[in-house]
């Protein structure tokens, strides 16, 4: 089994960044293969509407002047997917914006490749608009009929410098609990 975490902050050692790893801790700890891809701080484009990828239905877009068909082929390969993202106004940073529409249409017009993969978002903010990030990742992941697992609360943490989430006591359980209740999942649907 393998969880493949993308960060969609430009701050590679970030809050972002952090907050994966706390998930992934417990993950790695039960075995479970996890490799991070720092998408956000190189260009993503935005999705073109061209449909060619609905024409073609090859499991990849027709851009390919980012590195967006390599994160496809990454979710294929995955059995658990995170998607981390800062808050930027009350939404997810653009490249994970970007990340989602793109991999999404892809995988929707190729008979919803997330189907059934376990996917959860996670979230950094330093003071509002989190949840409102957080629903975008999960409606990525609910249309493509990932399944979502939960955590003992929405999966944010507060924190604005780098480092600030670790005094976040509650995100940091939160990400911890989430971590486990990932392996679970994995367990039960993997054998």
């Amino acid at each position: 089994m393998k969880v493949v975490a993308f960060n969609g902050s430009p701050r590679p050692e970030g809050n972002t960044n952090m907050l994966l790893n706390m998930v992934l801790e417990p993950i790695r700890a039960a075995g479970i293969d996890t490799e991070v891809i720092q998408m956000g701080s190189q260009p993503i484009w935005g999705c073109r509407a061209c449909y060619k990828c609905l024409e073609r239905q090859n499991r990849k877009c027709t851009v390919t002047t980012d590195r967006v068909n390599e994160y496809i082929q990454k979710l294929l390969e995955a059995d658990g997917i995170l998607i981390g993202t800062p808050t930027y106004f009350s939404g997810p940073s653009a490249q994970t914006k970007a990340f989602i529409d793109r991999t999404g249409l892809v995988c929707r017009v190729n008979g919803n490749l997330l189907a059934r993969k376990v996917g959860a978002g996670v979230v950094a903010v330093r003071r509002a608009g989190a949840v409102e990030a957080f629903s975008a990742i999960n409606y990525y992941f609910l249309i493509g009929e990932a399944i979502v697992p939960g955590s003992i609360y929405w999966n944010l943490a507060v924190g604005r410098n780098p480092g600030d989430v670790a005094g976040d006591e509650e995100g940091v359980k939160t990400m911890q609990r989430l971590g486990e209740n990932m392996v679970w999942l994995l367990r039960k649907l993997n054998g």
